[in-house]
């Protein structure tokens, strides 16, 4: 029964009453047969019969029937629920990471890339009614994924990222900018952001940061930056061995921080500084609660009444206790 409900469940209240009505019978029981009064009764001496005793069962049966009423007045019935969600007010996303040779810097742990990629992907999966697009840079910038509800190829380009030799080594952060922005500005979506993301100054590319950052104002693009990176020192990649691994030394961190706010403060957005693994994944989860998708869900309700059977069940009782009263318990007075 955990499946069934009542659509009309204070109707059970009336069984409240069928104790009393027991009660009743109880002290009236021998008044509900007729008496005859007889000068003798040796003639029936010895006749014995179970009938008398088996007779209070028919007020049973009269409360069962109104204890089925009952049952069938408040409605059993099981509800099958199907829901459908729809995105009424949709939100276009484009991750711009810097993926220059800083990023592998030892602050944030294993590095800070890997660190970002973990922390990208979680946010992402946070976002399954959001179009999501990726662009990577360096000294250039080209877009890795475009903004797609495919989140499975949003997740599976965030995991490649890694630093190689397909972009010069630097940072243009206006080239990422302006990529991302070009991802976006022909978008119809109801809100269109830039979550850009550097560990450095920028230092390449033929866009500055403030030309690309007014292009994002012009077309109404909120752009949320991020810097990445302690303060003070940290363990750097500054040449590679012969064996081809890095080699590391520690130097100044170094994050131009006033034209990541700038960029963020022109454009409506806002600007975090990651300085650990636990502070980058609080600066997403803000992201997150900052841009909120309105979600419409349609839900069906698709009702099997149950009060039928109980409700022949009354009728099937109180037919009983009729036909049982007018002949096997008739009386003869």
């Amino acid at each position: 029964m955990k499946e069934v409900t009542f659509m009309y469940p204070q109707f059970f209240w009336l069984l409240a009453l069928l104790p009393l009505a027991a009660v009743w019978f109880f002290l009236r029981r021998k008044q509900q047969s007729p008496s005859l009064k007889m000068s003798s009764t040796k003639g029936f001496q010895g006749a014995t019969s179970i009938l008398p005793k088996l007779k209070p069962m028919l007020f049973v049966f009269r409360l069962l029937a109104l204890a089925s009423l009952v049952v069938a007045m408040a409605r059993p019935r099981t509800v099958d629920i199907s829901n459908e969600t729809k995105t009424t007010k949709g939100i276009d996303i484009v991750m711009a990471v810097d993926v220059s040779g800083s990023m592998l810097a030892k602050d944030l742990k294993p590095n800070r890339m890997e660190a970002l990629k973990r922390v990208a992907a979680k946010f992402v999966e946070d976002r399954p009614n959001d179009r999501i697009g990726l662009v990577v840079y360096a000294a250039e910038a080209y877009t890795k994924t475009p903004v797609t509800s495919d989140q499975p190829l949003v997740l599976e380009a965030i995991k490649s990222i890694k630093y190689d030799n397909v972009l010069q080594d630097g940072t243009g952060i206006g080239m990422g900018l302006a990529t991302a922005v070009n991802r976006l500005k022909d978008s119809k979506a109801k809100s269109r952001i830039i979550i850009l993301l550097t560990d450095g100054v920028n230092n390449s590319g033929f866009i500055e940061p403030e030309t690309a950052s007014d292009i994002a104002r012009q077309y109404g693009i909120k752009v949320y930056t991020i810097g990445i990176g302690t303060n003070g020192m940290a363990e750097f990649p500054y040449a590679i061995a012969p064996n081809g691994q890095f080699l590391f030394r520690m130097m100044q961190v170094e994050i131009d921080q006033e034209l990541m706010k700038s960029i963020a403060r022109k454009t409506g957005g806002k600007y975090f500084r990651a300085t650990s693994n636990d502070k980058l994944k609080e600066i997403y989860n803000e992201i997150n609660k900052l841009e909120t998708t309105e979600i419409e869900e349609l839900r069906y309700y698709d009702y099997d009444e149950k009060y039928r059977p109980f409700v022949w069940l009354a009728l099937g009782l109180v037919l009983a206790e009729v036909g049982l009263r007018n002949t096997v318990f008739r009386s003869f007075i």
